[in-house]
């Protein structure tokens, strides 16, 4: 069940991701074409695409540690478990 509910979140971290990344060029592409848009404004937009592409990893990385830490977990058991029956 876990192994089921980690391929459903990559999938739909990598469709988020994916959008993500077409929003981003598509709103490059208008401000290279935008002259009247000011030269700050395009750092600051830069300076967030930088920002939230941390965080997204960040999360990533946090969610994929948490599922490991959830696996882990379950197969410790899953061992204890057996030893206490007595089945090898």
């Amino acid at each position: 069940m876990i192994e089921f509910n980690k391929n459903v979140f990559d999938n739909s971290f990598s469709a988020m991701s994916a959008l993500q990344d077409q929003a981003e060029k598509l709103m490059l592409n208008i401000l290279d074409k935008a002259v009247w848009f000011p030269e700050e404004g395009k750092r600051t937009i830069n300076e967030w695409i930088t920002s939230y592409k941390k965080s997204r990893d960040d999360f990533k990385a946090a969610a994929d540690e948490s599922y490991k830490k959830a696996a882990d977990y379950f197969v410790a058991a899953e061992k204890q478990q057996t030893k206490k029956s007595g089945k090898k």
